[in-house]
């Protein structure tokens, strides 16, 4: 299996996680959708040095990838290729912000570590809390929660045609490159004088695919606008889950919990 076999395979399985049954699965997408928001908000809002604030808000996504019954282990396995670009955001502060922020054991800790810790530990919470969003919700009715939000059709137009064809995009590289290994055998990866030509019949290639996919949407009846799988109903559950999230988002954000918890075992 070569690696465009490979990434077609991942996007079959975000479809199948998407396609589970659990607690989570069964929630509205449009509470599911409110309560990413809300936590990426609140991630994002703790100031530069407050990590032993921000430690506390990894126990939302690690709950419902146990109620979701999804493996965190899958969660970074998916994530591989963007998390070390998300880890790398705050690498070079310990070397501009020196200063002692605080001391452990005796040794000095500068604040650019503390500040580098607490970006990549956000960068790692969102990314958690968006892919948790996908693998527990299948993109047509994350598509028909954000019309039901006023979200422009454009752009949810947009979110589903490059999500549900990238795959096809896909399918034609991968049929490029086994056409190219088969008339350079044993040559590993792509000559570097065959780029241009290369990249330029993928882009044809393409375009007669794109139309060919245009032409087909017409016949089916598009006309400027999807109709997306029907939105599921906002219950009584939905609602509480979202009030509940809302509500530990706030506790987490306004109460400091690692000196509350670190209070009661000094007494």
């Amino acid at each position: 299996m070569n690696k465009m076999d490979k990434a077609l395979r991942e996007l079959a399985e975000m479809d199948e996680l998407a396609a589970q049954d659990s607690p989570i699965h069964r929630l509205s997408p449009t509470a599911k959708l409110l309560a990413t928001i809300a936590y990426i908000i609140t991630v994002v809002s703790f100031r530069k040095y407050d990590l032993t604030g921000l430690v506390p808000l990894v126990l939302w996504p690690v709950l419902l990838f146990q109620l979701s019954g999804i493996p965190v282990s899958t969660c970074f396995y998916k994530l591989r290729i963007v998390l070390p670009l998300v880890m790398a955001v705050g690498l070079f502060n310990p070397l501009f912000d020196r200063a002692p922020l605080l001391q452990l054991g005796g040794v000095a800790v500068s604040g650019g570590l503390v500040s580098m810790l607490t970006l990549m530990l956000k960068g790692v919470f969102c990314l958690m809390a968006s892919f948790l969003l996908m693998a527990t919700t299948p993109i047509d009715c994350l598509c028909a929660s954000l019309r039901k939000l006023r979200v422009p059709k454009l752009l949810v137009t947009l979110l589903l045609l490059t999500y549900r064809y990238v795959g096809v995009m896909t399918r034609e590289l991968a049929v490029m490159t086994d056409a190219y290994h088969l008339r350079a055998p044993g040559q590993k990866g792509i000559q570097f004088s065959a780029w241009g030509s290369f990249l330029g019949q993928l882009l044809l290639r393409s375009m007669d695919r794109a139309q060919e996919l245009y032409s087909s949407m017409l016949l089916r009846g598009y006309h400027e606008h999807f109709h997306y799988a029907p939105d599921k109903p906002f219950r009584e559950k939905d609602a509480a889950y979202l009030l509940l999230c809302l509500g530990c988002f706030a506790l987490l954000r306004y109460v400091h919990i690692a000196q509350l918890l670190g209070g009661l075992f000094v007494r």
